[in-house]
């Protein structure tokens, strides 16, 4: 039977030594931002249960070289992670979550799981400022809308451009660095960016390499 979904009673907790791992490719979570997910494989099932009995807190990695189907993929090092603020079981066993992104992590060791999940010995030092806000930052805003509306163009994606120009900044980048479909690698390059400004930095770079690739592509058919 389905159930409505659930939001879990707020706690106040500190960030943990150690965290279960979700592993996943293509996909990052980063601090302010929210990820719905579709849980249905059972070692996540089982991660989920575990996690909804304790902190309600889950690392979000990406897999290396896109093998996640393998039984133990390496992981890159740096994740993020999310606490789930709200769920739902399916009739078919299935957790429908969201994940509100904390902070990001550095992995310094896997550990001993009590279940059929990974799980990760965890360094919070490196991005200590992720739980504050970033300070106001000024970039080219509407060389990365024109930059935008191009990729978009040649991607075939259709958004809601009023609601991307009503977005505070830290709104815009979080969303299309989660949103766009780049490469694994590439997600990753904007999950590690050390500050705000260097992500922004990095996504604007991605999007112009992307056109140019398009384009190349484009004129080699011609």
């Amino acid at each position: 039977m389905s159930t409505a979904p659930k939001t879990p009673e707020k706690k106040e907790a500190a960030l943990p030594a150690s965290l279960p791992l979700f592993c996943v490719s293509s996909i990052i979570l980063l601090p302010r931002t929210n990820l719905p997910l579709n849980v249905f494989e059972p070692h996540y099932l089982d991660m989920v249960s575990h996690a909804l009995g304790k902190a309600r807190m889950i690392g979000l990695v990406q897999p290396k070289e896109n093998k996640e189907r393998q039984p133990k993929p390496a992981l890159y090092t740096v994740g993020c992670m999310g606490l789930i603020t709200s769920f739902a079981e399916t009739e078919d066993r299935r957790f429908l979550i969201n994940l509100r992104g904390i902070s990001r992590f550095k992995m310094i060791k896997e550990t001993p799981s009590h279940g059929s999940f990974r799980c990760a010995e965890i360094d919070w030092q490196p991005f200590d400022k992720d739980t504050e806000k970033p300070k106001k930052t000024a970039f080219e805003r509407a060389r990365l809308m024109s930059l935008l509306r191009h990729y978009f163009d040649l991607q075939a994606i259709v958004t809601d451009w009023d609601i991307l120009k009503n977005s505070s900044d830290e709104e815009l980048i979080s969303s299309l660095c989660l949103s766009c479909p780049f490469e694994p690698s590439e997600k990753q390059a904007l999950l590690e960016a050390p500050t705000f400004l260097e992500r922004v930095q990095t996504l604007m770079a991605l999007l112009e390499m992307a056109c140019l690739r398009q384009n190349d592509g484009e004129r080699a058919r011609h």
